[in-house]
């Protein structure tokens, strides 16, 4: 018997150095895709790949359950598949973890525990990106209205400058941007939130905006 191993993220940005640390050691071969954990197994290169290299009495190796499906529909459907082809699946961490030959409850617990687990995640990303949208910062990165430049665009409107007459005079002063015009959504954006934060600290001391 061989393991073959198959890694999965669902971007290139995301690292997959600790799956082929766990993989590369025990497996013949290790295969790789970058794409959702919710397509099906015909549009995974990847596991396709795998499908396809493994023989009789071989068995698909993954690092953890969510591996073979990012929500637990899929992966309980990603799993029917593979047992229904007779191809047994080994798990090396987390709830899943052993050699399974068909669907059990402990694969099932883990599928549901990886769903909870990404949901959470998500709930907290968007959390986060909501607090800092609230802070006046975009996408939860630095914001690249930064205070000098709100000061000289709340200047400029002043003078009756429109927004789009406001940007040409701003220059982002650091980050991949420096040296560029901040585009009008973000002038704007930075402008209501000072509008907003000036009425705020203005109500609570009592005087009219």
């Amino acid at each position: 018997m061989a393991l073959v191993g198959l890694v999965r993220v669902s971007t290139d940005k995301q690292n997959v150095d600790r799956q082929h640390d766990a993989l590369d050691p025990i497996c013949v071969k290790v295969f790789e895709e970058k794409v959702s954990g919710k397509l099906a197994v015909a549009e995974r290169p990847g596991l396709s790949a795998a499908l396809e290299y493994l023989r009789d009495g071989d068995m698909l190796c993954v690092q953890e359950v969510d591996r073979l499906g990012r929500d637990t529909l899929t992966g309980l459907m990603t799993l029917a598949e593979l047992f229904e082809r007779n191809i047994a699946v080994k798990v090396l961490t987390g709830v899943g973890a052993g050699e399974h030959k068909e669907m059990n409850l402990l694969l099932e617990l883990a599928l549901v525990l990886a769903s909870e687990r990404r949901r959470d995640i998500v709930k907290k990303t968007k959390d986060g990106l909501e607090a800092a949208r609230a802070r006046g910062r975009v996408g939860g990165r630095r914001p690249v209205m930064t205070e000098p430049l709100i000061v000289q665009a709340v200047a400029l409107r002043a003078k009756g400058y429109s927004l789009k007459q406001i940007q040409p005079h701003l220059r982002i002063t650091e980050g991949k941007s420096k040296g560029k015009n901040p585009s009008v959504g973000a002038i704007s954006q930075a402008l209501q939130a000072h509008d907003a934060e000036r009425s705020a600290a203005s109500s609570s001391a009592g005087v009219p905006a």
